[in-house]
């Protein structure tokens, strides 16, 4: 016989949960267990393992893969560092491929807009020193938390930007003598410069070459350098340099500011706690060393340290901060709280729930620097464009050099003619036109409650023509009650008792409302046995030794028609209607109804502003009660009666017939239909961290009218990052075509390389201010 059984990856490996490689070697040492079928993931943290009864047991396979678990969590390393000096695609192109070399580093991924290395790696090659040592050798320096404290490494800032000062003094004291006509000395002050400023520059070229054979722009920038002192012109070698290294500056400061968005998300959470203890009295410990189960105590105005619960007191928490609501929500004992949101006038206990590294807004800020693994198809396209780009323009420029040199050009004049076509050869504006659009939007979207997971989602935000809509919990606030109980044969108590007998084995909105309204009405519900769920018709079991059905019309053969004159009219009343037969008789029907939410027909609305050609109901209710919801919100295309599956059929036609569809459900129960589409929006996600794993885009609140600022949000990002692009295409050819006649010089070609960086970086900021 075969079971399964479902291991908790985040248990067997506590620090590697997140560790791909560290997951797939957990994985491969299982399937070799005698007994063992198969293995697979199932869910993000979550080990699925198919296994023979005969041969061994659950309790086996759970030893055995805490036992394998901690070999390889001993083994696997995984870390984040945030490091400086990382503000070009090229340098994190070139950083990633210095990584991959070493042996034993299973995975790097620098990323531009959060100026961060996450790199996985076997212990057993290489170790963490030789790692930083890459790093330092290419000029970046690590900040990385080693205790309590975060303790940066990074040197004080005089000492980093001296040699730029003592560069840009000895480049304007050049400037100053050449005015003057006192030759010798002026070319002494720009060989200064040029040393000074340079020779950072150099090193990391080197360095880079040497670690990755790779030719990055700081190679670039010392040929360019050392080529025009070779041929006299001192000052157009020093202004390569110096107006590089200000621009290197510039652009620095340019993406600290687009990583402050990321910055601040993580300050949300007060670095303190005050914990009670059993006497009653509390003590202040790091909000990091909280513990689930622990007991918090939250004073007025401060923010609340970590997830949990109220178990005493009440107040108006202000949310805004993870999910967007712009007015505060009212807690009392039972309702969530999250960590980063802030407490109102009262004093309230919390009892934690989650850890700290679980917490809703860690899950944010992961989501938000995972965000560049996702990488959009323009900038997938672009990297390619640039991994050859550049050594065509090297090989351009030597070939323009000997073509020049055979036309009859002097050999001074076709040389700096090809030291400009070098110049612009590093694309870096194009290499970040795309990152720092895509993390400016995605920050600035997560300030509003809006998690978007990756540029690959943001861009399909940006094409959407068709959003469907889930109904229940969706376009509804998921809380059905019992409006009507009809009984055809007996009375309605026994009605609702065998009904609510049955629908106490399910967890579906609709059973739970049938439940309820047994318990409001105190009904003594007898067991039922043999429960079964027949999946978009209803659910069967067997009360008292006989069969009890209760579902939609599609369950029962025939159905009297007083019970199909009650059925009109509770379903043109919008209302959801079940019908319970006993053995082969119906015994009645219960309605149920949900209430529609109140920013609903307005969110409907901005859909229709927005062009969006056709919003869509998707639902597994009847057609009349689904018809009688949609004309209230102003939904005109109903696709009713539809299984999960059906739904997933539903997005794909819609796809065929419109283009780009959005899937909008529970993250839950619409599952397939989320995957289907081009992109899947979960509402509700700060209350489960399931949502925020399914979904291309999780909404925080249950405010439907974020959908339009989500779409509003990707068509902005879709058309800054086109401009970028065209942007930063343009100027390089524009400086090839000046490049070839002469009609430009290196330090002009530098100023447009580092201009259109920071114009581009500029133009994706501006995406932090689209307005929720």
């Amino acid at each position: 016989m075969v079971e399964k059984v479902k291991l908790p990856s985040r248990d067997i490996l506590p620090n590697n949960a997140t560790c791909t490689h560290c997951v797939n070697t957990l994985a491969d040492a299982l399937r070799d267990e005698q007994g063992v079928l198969n293995v697979h993931q199932d869910g993000v943290h979550t080990i699925c393992v198919h296994y023979d009864t005969d041969v061994t047991t659950a309790d086996t396979i759970t030893r055995t893969a805490r036992l394998r678990g901690a070999d390889v969590q001993s083994r696997y390393r995984q870390v984040r560092l945030a490091v400086d000096g990382l503000d070009c695609g090229s340098c994190a192109q070139t950083l990633e491929e210095s990584l991959r070399r070493l042996p034993g580093v299973v995975q790097a991924r620098a990323s531009v807009a959060t100026g961060d290395v996450f790199i996985e790696w076997d212990t057993a090659y290489v170790d963490e020193d030789e790692i930083t040592a890459v790093l330092h050798d290419l000029g970046h320096i690590v900040r990385e938390p080693t205790s309590e404290e975060e303790t940066p490494t990074t040197p004080p800032a005089w000492c980093l930007h001296a040699p730029l000062l003592f560069g840009v003094g000895a480049f304007v004291g050049g400037l100053l003598l050449s005015w003057r006509h006192t030759t010798p000395w002026e070319s002494v002050a720009f060989a200064l410069a040029m040393l000074a400023a340079g020779a950072p520059i150099a090193r990391r070229g080197v360095q880079a070459f040497r670690r990755s054979r790779r030719l990055t722009i700081d190679a670039l920038m010392t040929i360019a350098a050392i080529g025009a002192a070779l041929l006299g012109e001192w000052g157009e070698g020093a202004a390569v340099v110096v107006l590089f290294a200000i621009g290197e500056w510039l652009e620095h400061f340019a993406m600290e500011r687009a990583r402050h968005s990321v910055r601040s998300l993580m300050e949300l959470v007060p670095d303190t706690a005050h914990r009670l203890l059993p006497d009653g009295t509390t003590e202040t410990v790091p909000a990091r060393a909280l513990r689930v189960g622990d007991t918090i105590l939250v004073r007025p105005g401060e923010r609340i340290p970590a997830d949990g619960v109220v178990v005493a007191g009440q107040s108006a928490v202000n949310q805004a901060p993870v999910t967007g609501e712009s007015m505060p929500v009212f807690k009392t004992v039972g309702d969530p709280v999250f960590s980063g949101t802030v407490n109102g006038e009262g004093v309230i206990e919390v009892r934690i729930t989650r850890p700290a590294d679980q917490s809703t807004i860690a899950r944010i800020v992961a989501l938000v620097q995972d965000a560049q693994s996702r990488k959009a198809e323009s900038e997938r396209m672009v990297d390619r464009f640039a991994a050859r780009y550049t050594p065509a323009v090297v090989v351009g420029a030597i070939v323009l050099a000997i073509v020049l040199l055979l036309v009859g050009l002097p050999p001074r004049e076709a040389m700096l003619r090809a030291l400009v076509l070098l110049v612009i050869s590093c694309p870096c504006a194009l290499v970040i036109s795309t990152p720092v659009s895509v993390l400016s939007a995605i920050s600035g979207a997560a300030r509003h409650g809006v998690l978007i997971k990756g540029g690959r989602a943001l861009e399909a935000l940006g094409r959407v023509r068709v959003v469907a809509i889930d109904k229940t919990g969706t376009l509804t606030r998921g809380e059905p009650r019992v409006t009507n109980i009809i009984p055809l044969e007996g009375d309605r108590e026994t009605l609702l008792r065998l009904a609510a007998a049955v629908e106490a084995r399910s967890e579906h909105p609709l059973a739970r409302a049938v439940v309820a309204a047994a318990e409001e009405e105190g009904l003594a519900v007898p067991p039922a046995q043999a429960v079964r769920t027949l999946t978009g018709r209803g659910i069967t079991g067997v009360v008292n030794g006989r069969t009890v059905r209760i579902g939609t019309r599609d369950l029962f053969e025939h159905i009297p028609d007083i019970a199909v004159d009650h059925l009109h009219r509770l379903e043109n009343e919008a209302k959801t209607t079940m019908l319970v037969a006993q053995d082969e008789r119906i015994l009645g029907i219960i309605a149920v109804a949900d209430t529609i939410r109140a920013e609903a027909k307005e969110a409907v609305a901005a859909l229709h502003r927005l062009g969006i050609e056709r919003v869509v109901l998707l639902t597994g209710d009847n057609e009349t009660t689904a018809r009688a919801v949609a004309a209230q919100v102003g939904i005109d295309d109903v696709r009713a009666g539809l299984l999960p599956e059906e739904k997933s059929a539903a997005v794909e036609a819609l796809h065929a017939q419109y283009g780009a569809v959005a899937m909008v459900g529970d993250g839950i129960n619409d599952a397939p239909a989320l995957a289907t589409a081009d992109v899947g929006i979960a509402m509700g996600a700060a209350g489960t961290h399931q949502a925020i794993e399914t979904a291309d885009v999780a909404l925080m609140s249950d405010d439907l009218r974020k959908i339009a600022y989500a779409l509003r949000l990707g068509r902005a990002a879709r058309r800054t990052i086109a401009a970028n692009i065209l942007f930063s295409v343009g100027i390089k050819l524009l400086f090839m075509a000046l490049a070839i006649p002469g009609w430009t010089t290196l330090w002009l070609a530098v100023l447009a390389d580092d201009g259109a960086s920071l114009l581009v970086t500029a133009n994706g900021l501006r995406l932090r201010r689209v307005r929720g």
